[in-house]
C-alpha cells in the first residue's frame, strides 16, 4: 500500500514536471538544464521532467507603464516638471530573459533619459506646442535600444507639464493680454464694419431712391407725352368733324351762328359784371351785323317737332 502511495506521488510529480498549459498571449521561456532551450506557446506543451524548467514567464499583451515625474530643463533655461506614460511589448521573449536582468527598469530609465534630451532641444513655448513631435522622437530613442531587450515600445504620451509658478504667472499674465488685445482688435473691426456697413447701406439706399425718382419722372413725362397726344388726337377728330359739317349744307352759316353766339354770350357776361368797365369797340357795325345775321339765321330755323 505504501509502495502504490509513493508511485502515485511519483506519477503525479512526474505529470506537473512533464504537462505545461500556456495561457494565450503568454510566452513561457525553457531552459534545459540550465542553458536555454525553447520558448512555449499558447496550449499543450510537454516538457522533460527533472530536465526542462520554465524559467521565465511573459505576457505578449501591451502593456502601459508609468514613467515616474521629472524636471526638465528646456533650451532656454526654465525647469519643467514632466511625467508621462508609455506603452511597450515584449516581442522576443528570448532577448527579454537574457537581453537584460530587468527590461521594465530599463525601458524607464531610457524614458526619462531620452525625454530629458529632447525637451533640452526646445524652447519652453514650443513645449507645450510640440507634444506630438517630443513624443515621437522619445519613441524613436527608446526602439532603438529596446531592440536588444526584446521589447517594442509602441507610444509615449506626455502626461503633464508643469512649470514653475513664476513662469505660470508670466504666462498667464500674457494670456490674458494677448486676449485683451484681440478683443480690442475685434471691437474695432466690428465698428469698422459697421460703419462700412451704414455706408454701403445708404448708397444703396440713396441709388435706389434715385432709380425710383428717374423712373417716376419718366413715368410721368410719359403720361404727359400720352395726355397731350390723346388731347391732340381728339382736338384733331374735332376739327376734322368740325371741317367736315362745314363742307355740308348750311354749314357755313351754322358756324357764323355758332360766332355769333359766342360774342353775345361773352358781351352779356363782361356787362353783367357791374366792377367791370366794358370798353365797346369802334366797330361795333360788325359786330352788330354779325349778331342781325345770326338772329335771322335762327329766325329761318324750321320748328323742332
Amino acid at each position: 500500500m505504501e509502495v502504490a502511495l509513493v508511485l502515485l506521488v511519483i506519477a503525479a510529480v512526474f505529470v506537473s514536471q512533464s504537462i505545461k498549459v500556456v495561457p494565450q498571449q503568454n510566452a513561457w521561456v525553457v531552459e534545459r538544464l540550465g542553458k536555454y532551450h525553447s520558448t512555449l506557446t499558447p496550449g499543450l506543451n510537454f516538457l522533460l521532467p527533472f530536465v526542462d524548467k520554465v524559467a521565465y514567464k511573459h505576457s505578449l499583451k501591451e502593456i502601459p507603464l508609468d514613467v515616474p515625474s521629472q524636471v526638465c530643463i528646456t533650451r532656454d533655461n526654465t525647469q519643467l516638471q514632466v511625467d508621462g506614460i508609455l506603452y511597450f511589448q515584449v516581442t522576443d521573449p528570448m532577448r527579454a530573459s537574457y537581453g537584460s536582468s530587468n527590461y521594465i527598469v530599463a525601458v524607464t530609465q531610457l524614458a526619462q533619459t531620452s525625454l530629458r534630451s529632447v525637451i533640452g532641444k526646445l524652447e519652453l513655448d514650443k513645449t507645450f506646442e510640440e507634444r506630438d513631435i517630443i513624443n515621437a522622437q522619445v519613441v524613436a530613442a527608446i526602439d532603438e535600444a529596446a531592440l536588444n531587450w526584446g521589447v517594442k515600445v509602441l507610444r509615449y504620451e506626455i502626461k503633464d507639464l508643469t512649470p514653475p509658478a513664476e513662469i505660470l504667472r508670466s504666462m498667464q499674465a500674457q494670456i490674458t493680454a494677448e486676449r485683451e488685445k484681440r478683443a480690442l482688435i475685434a471691437a474695432s473691426e466690428g465698428r469698422r464694419q459697421e460703419q462700412i456697413n451704414i455706408a454701403t447701406g445708404e448708397r444703396e439706399a440713396f441709388i435706389a431712391r434715385s432709380e425710383g425718382e428717374k423712373q417716376a419722372a419718366i413715368n410721368q413725362a410719359q403720361g404727359e407725352a400720352s395726355a397731350i397726344t390723346a388731347v391732340a388726337d381728339a382736338t384733331a377728330q374735332a376739327i376734322e368733324r368740325v371741317a367736315a359739317a362745314i363742307r355740308q349744307p348750311g354749314g357755313n352759316e351754322a358756324v357764323q351762328l355758332k360766332v355769333a353766339e359766342a360774342a353775345v354770350h361773352a358781351y352779356s357776361k363782361v356787362a353783367a359784371d357791374a366792377t367791370t368797365t366794358l370798353i365797346v369797340p369802334s366797330n361795333m357795325a360788325d359786330t352788330a351785323a354779325l349778331i342781325s345775321s345770326a338772329m335771322n339765321m335762327v329766325r329761318l330755323q324750321p320748328p323742332r317737332p
